[in-house]
């Protein structure tokens, strides 16, 4: 969240942001409510000074009957303005909730995703001397994931994990948790996922995009849409030490989205559904030390695409594209043999002090022992259902049966899924 003196200071910026994102909102009725109520506390504090004046008076006998009268006066204007102001408060710090974060100055401007700049591209695309199957028809084929089941049990845009394909699932997940806990140094956690109301507002998930989650209304409460939100939320209203800095955690979790917004878009399979699972990656850095530490993320998440030698593509959102919270972000996309396109199997995202704010999440500095807002940053490392996508298409071969990456045969114990 942006705060009220920030979007003062910053009027030019904060606009930018909101034309950029595409963000609907009118900020000159926010700064003229905010004009109004610096205006209603400078008259409170004049008035308080003018009955101080007037006490001062009637404890030296000074027209004490006229002075009570006039002070009873004062403080009756005071207590209106005093509750003028506390509606003007909730009116603000409401709206203050649908403003977006400003945008870092080297994310591209643009109105949608066609303005995506492609940073990086890594391995080479896969080349086949037979017609190659998609992956509906490779999970139909080696019964993997069971979609009629499936949409038997809780209808469309669920899968069924079965057999190999249940394993070659949790393979994934067990096998991208080990190489972020050993190798680039995560500490693991297991969040709750289902969360109260509260813990999506810090991370900007609420109020703006509620029709996109999953709302349990008799406890009010919310199905995660990501584990970024209750990993975020771990230091939520604490005060760290800078030496505790950086925190770096990782998370598996399902995750459910009602995908409102996804008319219209490829959902066949496993391209799109309401429920999927992903490793999250959250860390919690020193303002200086956002941006670098962006990088890092990012390398983070290349690394188990790269362990799976699979081809990719990096690409910085442009403004339009960008998430409400994020001040920049990168996607990593896998290449789908079939669908002859990339799918985004990862975003990795500076939110820089935006979400700290909302959840009220500082730290101490060493220098002058003042207490500063943390950066937050996260990203998939990575999401599974597209992922699986690529590396079935990827790996089939002539005779029907699909190549495990070497990487993963121990945790499979097969080195290939054999036609049934």
């Amino acid at each position: 969240m942006l705060s009220i003196k920030y979007i003062r200071e910053n009027v030019d910026l904060v606009k930018k942001a909101i034309d950029a994102k595409n963000i609907e909102f009118d900020l000159d009725k926010l700064l003229s409510d905010d004009e109004n109520r610096r205006g209603i506390i400078q008259k409170v504090e004049s008035l308080k000074s003018e009955r101080n004046v007037i006490n001062k008076k009637i404890a030296l006998k000074e027209d004490v009957e006229k002075n009570i009268d006039l002070m009873r006066e004062i403080s009756k204007e005071i207590k209106s303005l005093d509750g003028e102001l506390n509606e003007l408060m909730k009116i603000i710090n409401n709206d203050l909730l649908y403003i977006p974060n400003t945008i870092h100055e080297s994310v591209p401007i643009g109105k949608d995703e066609s303005h995506n700049e492609i940073i990086k591209e890594w391995g080479v695309k896969p080349e086949f001397d037979f017609d190659i199957k998609g992956h509906l028809e490779l999970c139909e084929i080696h019964r993997l994931v069971d979609f009629k089941s499936a949409s038997k049990i809780s209808g469309s845009a669920f899968p069924l994990y079965t057999d190999v394909g249940a394993k070659y699932e949790r393979s994934l997940i067990n096998f991208m948790l080990d190489i972020h806990i050993n190798e680039h140094n995560y500490k693991e956690v297991m969040p709750p996922f289902i969360v109260s109301s509260s813990s999506p507002y810090t991370t900007g998930n609420l109020p703006k995009f509620k029709e996109d989650m999953y709302y349990i209304e008799i406890d009010d409460m919310y199905c995660i849409p990501t584990a970024e939100v209750p990993v975020t939320n771990i230091h939520a209203n604490e005060v760290l030490n800078e030496s505790d800095l950086p925190k770096k955690y990782v998370a598996y979790s399902a995750c459910f989205r009602r995908e409102a917004g996804s008319y219209g878009k490829d959902t066949k399979g496993l391209l799109r559904l309401h429920q999927f699972n992903k490793v999250e990656l959250v860390q919690f850095v020193k303002p200086e030390d956002a941006y670098s530490t962006l990088e890092v993320l990012l390398s983070d998440a290349e690394r188990i695409l790269q362990k799976l030698n699979l081809h990719y593509r990096i690409v910085c959102l442009a403004s339009g594209d960008l998430s409400f919270s994020a001040a920049k972000c990168y996607d990593i996309e896998v290449w789908s043999p079939f669908e002859q396109k990339y799918l985004e199997v990862s975003s990795c995202s500076n939110f820089e002090s935006f979400q700290a704010r909302r959840g009220n999440m500082k730290y101490r500095r060493n220098a002058d022992n003042k207490l500063d807002f943390i950066n937050t940053l996260n990203g998939s490392g990575l999401a599974t259902p597209r992922l699986l996508v690529c590396l079935l298409e990827t790996y089939q071969n002539k005779d029907g049966s699909i190549t495990i990456p070497d990487i993963l045969s121990s945790y499979l114990n097969i080195s290939k899924i054999q036609s049934k």
